[in-house]
C-alpha cells in the first residue's frame, strides 16, 4: 500500500518533524505506476537553511523560481527544509521508500553527507516499498555551502544554475560510497573523505569558525595543533597484516579528491573506480603545515618524503598504545575516536553528473 509524505512524516521521530513546502503537489498515486508511464518525475530537494551561516536558505529562496522554470515542466518539485541534525537522513529515507525519482541535496558537504546516509539504513540500501528490485533513486547536488568540496572533484563551479542544468539534462553515472565503522560499531557512509587524527580534530574545531568561510578550515587546523602529538598507529590494508606507521599526523581516506575548503588531499581519488585512496602524513609539525599549505591545496604534497599513498579496498586503523583520543570524521562530520574501519561500496548510487 502506497502512503504519502504526510504519512511518512508522521512516522519519523517527534523531534525531527518534517517541514515541507511543496511547490508542485506530489501525486502519490503516480508512485505506484510504472516509471515510463508517468508524465512527471518526482524530485525531492533537501535544504539546510542554516548552512553557510544562513546563506543557503537565502540563496535557495532566490533560486526556487528559476528552478521551477527549468524543471517544473517535467517534474514535481518537493522542497523539504531540515530543522535539526540528521533530519536530512530521515527525509531521504522516507522519500526513497516512497519511490521518488531523485533526492537532491541543496547546500554544502554536510547536507550531502546527511542525504548520502539516508540512502542506507541498518547496513543496507534503502529501497522503494512498491518498486521492483532494479529501481533506484538518483542522487543530485546543488552546491550552496561553505566548502562544497565534493563538487570540486568534478571541476564544478559553486554555481547553482549550472547544477540545475545538470539535473535537467539527466545524465547519470554510478558512484562509489565509503563506509566507516567507528568504535561504537555504528556504520556511517561518506562520499568524499574520511580522516583520522589531526585533520579530523581540525574539522571538529573548524565548525566553530564557520563565520570566516573557507578560512575556518585553516583556523581549525592551527587550533588543532595546540597540544597535538604525532602518534604511532597500526594499519591493516585489505585484510592483510598489521603495519605500524610511526609519528602519524593524519590519515586521509578519499573517495573523492578534496576536503577542508579546497585542499586536494587525496588527488588520485576517483569516486567511480571502486577504490579508496589513502594518504598518510607522518611527523608534520605546525610549521610544516604553514610552509606546505600551498601543496595541500594543489595536491602536490604526495612528493614529500613523509607522505605515503596507498590504494585500498578496505583499511583498519587502531592506536599502537590506546589512549582513546584520536579523532575521526567523515565528510566533515565528527564521529568519535579510534579504532575505525573503512571500506568501499563500488557503484552504490546513481548520481546526476
Amino acid at each position: 500500500m502506497a502512503f504519502g509524505f504526510a504519512t511518512a512524516a508522521a512516522m519519523l521521530k517527534p523531534c525531527l518533524s518534517i517541514r515541507a513546502n511543496q511547490s508542485t503537489s506530489l501525486d502519490v498515486s503516480d508512485l505506484a505506476d510504472d516509471h515510463v508511464s508517468r508524465s512527471k518525475r518526482n524530485f525531492v530537494f533537501i535544504i539546510n537553511p542554516k548552512g553557510a551561516n544562513g546563506r543557503t536558505g537565502k540563496e535557495w529562496k532566490k533560486l526556487l523560481p528559476h528552478l521551477r522554470t527549468r524543471l517544473g515542466g517535467h517534474c514535481n518539485i518537493c522542497e523539504y527544509i531540515t530543522s535539526a541534525p540528521s533530519h536530512g537522513v530521515d527525509i531521504t529515507r522516507e522519500a526513497i521508500r516512497e519511490g521518488v525519482d531523485a533526492v537532491i541535496a541543496v547546500g554544502g558537504d554536510g547536507t550531502l553527507h546527511e542525504v548520502i546516509n539516508g540512502f542506507f539504513c541498518a547496513g543496507q540500501p534503502v529501497t522503494a516499498l512498491e518498486r521492483g528490485p532494479g529501481y533506484s533513486t538518483t542522487l543530485g547536488l546543488i552546491p550552496l555551502g561553505t566548502g562544497s568540496d565534493f563538487a570540486r572533484t568534478f571541476h564544478w563551479r559553486n554555481d547553482p544554475h549550472e547544477a540545475i542544468e545538470r539535473i535537467k539534462r539527466g545524465f547519470k553515472s554510478k558512484i562509489d560510497v565509503g563506509i566507516i565503522t567507528a568504535h561504537t560499531g555504528e556504520q556511517h557512509y561518506f562520499i568524499n573523505v574520511a580522516d583520522i587524527h589531526l585533520s579530523a580534530k581540525a574539522g571538529y574545531y573548524a565548525s566553530r569558525y564557520k563565520g570566516f568561510g573557507n578560512l575556518c578550515y585553516v583556523f581549525g587546523a592551527l587550533r588543532a595543533f595546540i597540544g597535538h602529538e604525532n602518534r604511532n598507529l597500526k594499519v591493516k590494508i585489505n585484510g592483510g597484516d598489521w603495519e605500524v606507521f610511526h609519528k602519524v599526523t593524519a590519515i586521509c581516506i578519499g573517495n573523492a579528491k578534496y576536503f577542508g575548503g579546497g585542499m586536494k588531499i587525496t588527488p588520485t581519488a576517483d569516486p567511480s573506480n571502486g577504490k579508496l585512496e589513502v594518504v598518510i602524513l607522518q611527523d608534520f609539525k605546525w610549521y610544516d603545515f604553514v610552509l606546505k599549505l600551498h601543496k595541500l591545496y594543489s595536491g602536490s604534497h604526495l612528493s614529500e618524503k613523509n607522505v605515503c599513498l596507498r590504494s585500498v579496498k578496505s583499511i583498519e586503523v587502531v592506536e599502537e598504545l590506546s589512549k582513546g583520543d584520536i579523532y575521526i570524521q567523515s565528510d566533515g562530520e565528527h564521529l568519535g575516536f579510534l579504532p575505525a574501519n573503512c571500506s568501499i561500496l563500488p557503484a552504490a548510487i546513481n548520481f546526476f553528473c
